[in-house]
Formats: structure tokens, C-alpha cells, sequence
């Protein structure tokens, strides 16, 4: 059991998990933005371009069931406009990775300055040259 417990703290405190566990967290507080974007701005906005439709209304019975189409449809959009967002951020941070490596492979090395123990061991080597 305690080598069942150990493993298990090995698992959990590994770095991968650990990012992981933050990635859903910003995920799930990224997802609430967008879709306040989309149920609060966007909707709005295309519901009045198609004469005041709300999408999330529209349905259509069939016996007892009544099949909401337009909650399909908002999640649809909702994904969408999610992966778009991903895909923008995804690629600024990209291309900020890019331009880092630019200005690194840019940027001539400069040599370091010698310590006072190289200058002084090159100096005796340059004045036994002389003595020779």
C-alpha cells in the first residue's frame, strides 16, 4: 500500500501533471469568457441581422420530444469561435518563440572577459617566452 501511496505522490507532483491541472483551470475560466462573448455580445448581434431569431429558442417537437436545434447551433458557435481564440493565442505565443530565436541567433556572442588569474597566468607565460 505505501509503495501504491508513493507512486501515486511521484504521478501527482510531476511537472507534466501539474501544467496539466493548470491548463484545465485557465480552460475553464478562458471557456466562461468566450462564451459570455458569444451568448451576451455576439448572439445578440446576429439575432438582430436575422430579425430577432434567438437561437437558442428554436425547437422542434416530434411526439413528446421536443429536439432543440438551436442550442446545437449556439454550441456550434460557441466551439468555433473557442477554437479560434486557441488558435490566435497559439499563434502569438508562437511567433513570439520565433522572434526570441531570431534576436538570439542575431545577437554576435560576445566573448568573456578573461579573469584576473587568465591575465596573470598569460603574462608568465609571456615573459618566460622573453627569457628563452
Amino acid at each position: 500500500m505505501a509503495k501504491l501511496v508513493q507512486e501515486f505522490k511521484d504521478f501527482a507532483m510531476r511537472g507534466n501533471v501539474i501544467d496539466m491541472a493548470v491548463g484545465v483551470i485557465i480552460g475553464g475560466a478562458f471557456g466562461k469568457i468566450v462564451s459570455s462573448l458569444v451568448d451576451d455580445m455576439l448572439m445578440p448581434l446576429i439575432g438582430t441581422l436575422t430579425g430577432g431569431i434567438n437561437f437558442t429558442e428554436l425547437s422542434v417537437n416530434v411526439g413528446d420530444a421536443q429536439i432543440k436545434y438551436g442550442m446545437f447551433l449556439q454550441n456550434i458557435l460557441d466551439f468555433i469561435i473557442v477554437a479560434f481564440c486557441v488558435f490566435m493565442m497559439i499563434k502569438g505565443i508562437n511567433n513570439l518563440a520565433k522572434k526570441k530565436k531570431e534576436e538570439e541567433a542575431a545577437a554576435p556572442e560576445v566573448p568573456a572577459e578573461p579573469s584576473a588569474e587568465e591575465k596573470l597566468l598569460t603574462e608568465i607565460r609571456d615573459l618566460l617566452k622573453e627569457k628563452k
